[in-house]
């Protein structure tokens, strides 16, 4: 399973509930990715969607403890139990893990690829993305030349699982 998110110096990931920055080559990369797959993500982070709709020409699965929510054709679980056995019907390379922070943390020890754009600004946040560059269970395996908008300098890295720290797969 991957994982993706755009985080600052200090792994920050969101501030009141908003994205810290809008970068037009992340949300294109964003839409490459995930355009024809499936992506998981909490009910806080849908309802931040144009009209708080499911993303288009991807297989929306929220996971959420409101029992009653419902969001168009969404698929809607209530447990990382439900969420993995839901799972097992999909490529796990196929699935995207987008946010928001509970989420990622719930789901990062099933992920074994993390695509991170790295921002190199400190941004005032309130949701942060675990630190992969501490974890020893990660490494880099790949980032692209630095990139600029405006005055703001980033690089899309790729981390990777290492073998010795496997992740803990779809099985229950």
């Amino acid at each position: 399973m991957n994982l993706i998110v755009a985080a600052d110096r200090n792994w920050g990931i969101g501030n009141k509930g908003d994205l810290l920055v809008r970068i037009p080559a992340d949300m294109k990369m964003f839409r490459q990715e995930t355009v024809g797959k499936v992506v998981v993500l909490g009910r806080k982070t849908m309802d931040t969607f144009p009209g708080g709709r499911p993303l288009k020409d991807r297989v929306n699965i929220v996971l959420t403890q409101n029992p009653s929510y419902q969001n168009g054709d969404a698929k809607v679980v209530h447990s990382v139990e439900e969420l993995l056995k839901t799972l097992k019907a999909y490529d796990g390379s196929e699935v995207y893990v987008i946010g928001g922070s509970s989420v990622y943390e719930q789901l990062l020890p099933y992920c074994d690829t993390a695509h991170v754009t790295r921002i190199d600004h400190i941004y005032e946040a309130d949701s942060r993305f675990p630190d992969l560059d501490r974890d020893p269970a990660w490494e880099i395996t790949a980032s692209s030349e630095e990139q600029y908008y405006f005055d703001l300098t980033y690089h899309f890295v790729k981390y990777e699982r290492k073998k010795s720290f496997p992740a803990r797969g779809l099985e229950l």
